[in-house]
């Protein structure tokens, strides 16, 4: 799935976001594939409005935001890397009103950081 994410990215002309973007495929779509319980899982990526919209469904409900983790924890970072990644690209980021699917857009171009 990452390869054919990057080459739609590369595609859509958002090469700018490539690294973020991936960083981001990868951390929810781990996410959907460690919590979810599913074997179906859906990402999709849609340039809509100067933005770059990253989203992943796996159609099982839950709460998701970010956790703090301690100092040595192995995981539980995933979340809070794609927020700050999201807001350091000029974008938001949230979930459906069931919980099933997680979304980010981050904007195409993004003035000097």
């Amino acid at each position: 799935m990452r390869r054919i994410a990057a080459a739609k990215i590369r595609f859509s002309g958002c090469e700018a976001l490539m690294d973020d973007a991936m960083l981001i495929v990868s951390e929810l779509l781990t996410n959907a594939l460690l919590h979810s319980g599913t074997q179906e899982i859906r990402l999709r990526l849609i340039l809509q409005s100067g933005s770059l919209r990253i989203a992943v469904d796996d159609g099982m409900p839950a709460t998701i935001k970010p956790r703090t983790a301690d100092d040595d924890a192995e995981a539980g970072r995933g979340l809070t890397l794609v927020a700050a990644l999201v807001k350091e690209n000029g974008g938001t980021w949230g979930s459906n009103d069931q919980g099933t699917a997680m979304w980010c857009d981050l904007r195409r171009e993004v003035e000097s950081r």
